[in-house]
């Protein structure tokens, strides 16, 4: 829960920071942004005891996935201020984290993670590859591990109940492995769609599209009212949803179709290497600009909008109404609203159209934030940001989003977007990586099922039928 009062480390922080440290922000003006993410960047790191003497570097041994959003929040303060005063922190956590195999199912931890747990730290180190992060020397490149995670996750695709889908919990014995739910699927469409414009290969492709077809097919998504919903559970074969609203289920579908977007709106032709080698030949899969870009376009603008109508409320100021209200948000959700916040300034710069419309809402709830640091005389900063004033709220969770809505809008000043293979990328890639981990696999004691080969037999079937299809286009009309 949020911290009440001064933890080890935070009474040096008060004593030393005094007024210069309250934050005064101009959401115009660069280094004003800066300033203010360095003062809450500098207040979250007060909590990381991973650096000092006999600590574990990343670790955060009762909410373990938090440390991947601390570091995918310095991945984003080093990327839009350039500073690298935390850089050997981040590089050496995200890298001590990412367990034998180079999937994020270290020993200590992978006994009790969720599915999303796992894909927070899929996701921290897929920007670190697009942000151009220096892989280290030794051990796993940044883009491995991401592929480490997707590789391990769909091996969990479960289809003994509800056609599909990725369950919240990995192991039978965890509370609420009877559930399907927004965040694990979501994210791991988003993972998908990222390593898909990442490296071009097909596989990504091919599962961001079957995730997504999957959410829109099951009560988690709905592709004509926009409705993300919490969660469905496979006791009733995914007949009924949890329908608590959270930001950062809206925002990693949001993200995954603006991937898809903009991956697709610049290749018309996508390489499909099934039967180069034995054709001698490149066959292509033909994406046109029409109906696929068109197909991501209306998601990422369905999903917007709801955003917006959903979580924008007092002054146009984003909330996470479901705790904020009544003040009873736990540390997980203090964060939806940061991890939102930096994908939608993404979402702005992958879908040139959406920019106009989230830098504003940015800026407004940015500056919201910045007045919510007013706390203790040192910039500490709230919860609820629509109150435009401290609430007397303190913790990591509260600096870790602050820090993300702040370099959220330093995005109108670095538009550079994320990184690709072929335009600067250059972390090493393993499409094998995580594949020797047998442990981490919970879908290893399901059985395949008539149904299951039934399926696998229509997919093939509709491949060979289509490939000849396509050929015969190339050949006759191409």
């Amino acid at each position: 829960m949020h911290l009440l009062g001064p933890t080890r480390g935070i009474a040096t922080w008060l004593l030393f920071c005094g007024l210069v440290c309250s934050i005064d922000l101009d959401v115009s003006d660069e280094q004003s942004l800066k300033d203010a993410a360095s003062t809450s960047t500098f207040a979250m790191m007060k909590y990381y005891y991973g650096n000092e003497t006999g600590q574990i570097p990343g670790a955060f041994p009762d909410k373990w996935w938090e440390g991947s959003a601390l570091f995918l929040a310095l991945l984003e303060y080093w990327h839009f201020t350039g500073d690298t005063t935390y850089n050997e922190e981040l590089s050496i956590g995200l890298q001590w984290q990412s367990g034998d195999d180079g999937d994020y199912m270290p020993s200590n931890y992978s006994s009790y993670l969720g599915n999303d747990d796992q894909m927070f730290w899929g996701l921290a180190a897929m920007t670190a590859a697009e942000y151009g992060f220096p892989d280290r020397s030794s051990g796993f490149s940044w883009l491995s591990l991401a592929q480490g995670v997707f590789n391990t996750q769909i091996k969990r695709w479960d289809t003994s109940s509800c056609g599909g889908g990725l369950r919240w919990q990995i192991w039978p014995y965890q509370n609420g492995y009877g559930m399907k739910n927004s965040i694990s699927n979501g994210g791991l469409f988003q993972l998908s769609a990222r390593l898909a414009r990442y490296t071009g290969s097909s596989i990504y492709l091919e599962w961001a599209n079957k995730i997504w077809d999957w959410s829109v097919s099951s009560p988690l998504l709905s592709n004509t009212t926009w409705n993300v919903a919490d969660s469905t559970n496979v006791d009733n074969e995914c007949a009924t949803q949890g329908n608590a609203q959270w930001t950062y289920n809206y925002g990693t579908y949001l993200m995954g179709a603006a991937y898809m977007y903009n991956y697709v709106s610049k290749r018309a032709l996508v390489p499909l290497p099934l039967l180069r080698n034995a054709l001698k030949l490149t066959v292509y899969r033909l994406q046109t600009n029409g109906t696929t870009q068109s197909q991501w376009l209306t998601a990422v603008n369905g999903l917007l909008n709801a955003t917006f109508n959903n979580f924008f409320l007092t002054g146009g100021i984003i909330e996470d109404y479901y705790c904020e209200p009544a003040a009873n948000c736990n540390d997980n959700e203090i964060l939806f609203k940061g991890l939102t916040s930096s994908w939608l300034a993404l979402t702005a710069v992958l879908v040139p159209t959406s920019y106009d419309s989230i830098i504003a809402k940015l800026q407004t709830s940015g500056q919201a934030a910045a007045a919510s640091c007013t706390g203790h005389d040192n910039g500490t900063c709230g919860v609820r940001w629509y109150k435009s004033t401290y609430d007397g709220w303190m913790g990591m969770e509260e600096e870790i989003s602050a820090t993300n809505i702040f370099t959220a809008n330093l995005v109108t000043f670095n538009k550079t977007g994320p990184v690709t293979s072929t335009t600067g990328g250059n972390s090493t890639s393993n499409p094998t990586a995580g594949e020797d981990d047998t442990d981490s696999d919970s879908s290893k004691t399901t059985t395949i099922t008539t149904g299951d080969k039934a399926g696998a037999g229509i997919l093939t079937a509709a491949f060979v039928a289509g490939w000849i299809a396509l050929m015969a286009f190339m050949v006759l009309g191409g």
